[in-house]
């Protein structure tokens, strides 16, 4: 057991699986009673530095603590204290809800009662349905049993796992109020997202991509850090457009967001880029070009990272 007392340490954590890596040297640590989020997308490496927080795999190399716990040492310490909610529902599908909330808490030797303050403003939304069979519950029900599943004991840390992918908006908007409450009674929540907005919900943010750690910062703190002078282009012909943007050698990095282009100028550069790129888009045709400064967003910081 570390002295480390914080909710998670990570110190050069690796994984690999044959010849492919999924992690490789993930190092941070999350502050007691923090929304902590790992951003990335599909591949990125989410899933498996959750499996090993949450001891259910073994990393190649590095040592990672929950709560001082050693995850190989002390794995079933941390199974006692720790929630855990995969992003796939795991829930039994033939029992009732009513079942699944008894039959976790009697795994954890709890009263399903006592911990009820945890999860009544969740269960309210489910007690409707807590005869109904898990497996013929919508998306975002599944979701709120799955939480309440995984806060039935009262853990001091609380893993989700992607907890939002393919929910409903309104869902998901509910699902984090429910995550801002439960941070407020003092419970640390590590939670993974593909899903850039959401990451401004969060307190501080691990930037990912291929399984190496970009950068760790609140979501301020990252905007802020951003160098960039950063526009946004649009046009009749956006494919064209985004190809000639890569041959103007002002433009550092350029990429498709949303109905726009963004396009990250050179530091180098010292005079007005937009009427620079506005007069090397029009001598390549494209009349109909609107360009404008615009502030990054942390999909943005993600970019510039992703391209360093």
């Amino acid at each position: 057991m570390s002295a480390d007392k914080k909710p998670v340490v990570a110190e050069n954590l690796s994984k690999s699986f044959g010849q492919v890596t999924a992690l490789q040297n993930i190092s941070f640590e999350t502050e007691r009673g923090e929304m902590f989020g790992v951003i990335g997308p599909d591949g990125a490496g989410k899933t498996t530095l959750f499996r090993i927080l949450t001891t259910l795999l073994v990393q190649s190399s590095g040592d990672a603590f929950v709560d001082g716990y050693d995850v190989k040492g002390d794995f079933r310490k941390i199974r006692e204290i720790i929630g855990y909610m995969p992003g796939k529902f795991s829930l039994y599908g033939d029992l009732s809800v009513e079942e699944n909330l008894n039959f976790f808490a009697s795994i954890f030797k709890v009263d399903p009662k006592e911990n009820y303050h945890l999860i009544k403003d969740i269960f309210h939304q489910l007690e409707p349905f807590r005869n109904r069979k898990a497996a013929a519950l919508s998306g975002g029900m599944k979701q709120k049993l799955a939480l309440s599943c995984a806060l039935i004991h009262k853990p001091s840390v609380l893993f989700l796992d992607e907890p939002t992918t393919g929910v409903d908006p309104v869902s998901r908007r509910e699902f984090w109020q429910m995550l801002d409450r439960l941070k407020s009674m003092g419970i640390t929540i590590i939670v993974s997202t593909a899903y850039m907005d959401e990451a401004l919900l969060c307190d501080r943010i691990a930037l990912m991509k291929n399984g190496i750690l970009l950068g760790v910062d609140s979501p301020a703190g990252m905007v802020a850090s951003y160098k960039e002078r950063l526009l946004a282009i649009k046009g009749g012909d956006m494919h064209s457009i985004l190809k000639a943007l890569h041959d103007i050698d002002i433009v550092k990095s350029a990429y498709s967001f949303g109905h726009e282009h963004h396009a990250a100028i050179s530091p180098d550069f010292t005079g007005d880029a937009v009427e620079k790129i506005m007069l090397e888009l029009t001598s390549r045709g494209f009349n109909d070009a609107l360009v404008k400064n615009i502030n990054p967003s942390v999909e943005d910081c993600y970019m510039e990272l992703s391209a360093n």
